[in-house]
């Protein structure tokens, strides 16, 4: 064989391995603290279930630079790490990789490829990955109404803020409930007040009325004992 068809078949190959061997590129955005997943998939109904691999680099001409996850068929034979985890089906296709719990550190390009038979025929995909911070969350105000029992025209209104992700708000909610429970504790002695005042009301009054049915009836036995003795006194006279 000649340089000359030596070269043109090395031509050949490069413009059919630029032909044939897909490559992709994207970016994902992840929160520190949460899942992040990164899409990567193929038609298992023309190819079957296939060889892949996931690693954190660019897919270089063969395998994966860096491999942190490669799979020979179905089950996964290597894994660098429990965070990295394939939740999607396999056997459907479905390679997307997860990772738990991202952090910064986590950021960076990583690359799946799929092992296609035949030459310059493996699907390549290559993710930048961003990680940023989570956005705070912002404080929510809430009111707390507490009418005191028997009152029309004392109402008192508290207003706390609470947030999930600051413990200063968790001290402001307990200061609000302590003061709530004062302020019921309080609430209750005056009602206990209220109904003993009422009880001792009504007894006066009771008694009131039992004294004066006395003092009537004593009256009313003086006045009979007093017609009583004149009668007598009249019988004496007329005999």
């Amino acid at each position: 064989m000649g340089n000359s068809q030596r070269n043109s078949w090395i031509l050949q190959l490069t413009a059919a391995a630029h032909l044939h061997q897909v490559s992709f590129s994207t970016r994902v955005i992840g929160l520190v603290g949460h899942n992040v997943t990164l899409t990567c998939r193929y038609d298992t109904k023309t190819h079957g279930v296939l060889s892949f691999c996931w690693g954190k680099d660019r897919v270089p001409t063969s395998k994966c630079s860096n491999t942190i996850l490669s799979s020979t068929g179905e089950a996964v034979s290597n894994r660098r790490s429990s965070r990295y985890q394939l939740l999607g089906r396999v056997t459907n296709g479905d390679l997307s990789l997860t990772i738990l719990n991202a952090q910064t550190e986590d950021a960076g390009v990583y690359g799946c490829r799929i092992e296609i038979p035949g030459w310059f025929n493996d699907h390549k995909v290559n993710i930048e990955l961003i990680i940023e911070e989570a956005a705070v969350e912002q404080p929510v105000t809430q009111n707390y109404i507490i009418s005191t029992a028997g009152t029309t025209d004392a109402t008192e209104i508290l207003t706390a803020s609470a947030s999930e992700s600051v413990e200063v708000g968790h001290q402001q909610m307990d200061a609000v409930q302590s003061e709530t429970e004062q302020v019921i504790f309080f609430s209750s002695i005056g009602n206990i007040g209220r109904m003993a005042g009422l009880l001792l009301l009504t007894i006066i009054i009771i008694l009131c009325f039992i004294f004066r049915r006395m003092f009537l009836m004593k009256e009313a036995l003086k006045h009979h004992n007093s017609v009583t003795a004149e009668n007598i006194y009249e019988s004496i006279a007329m005999t």
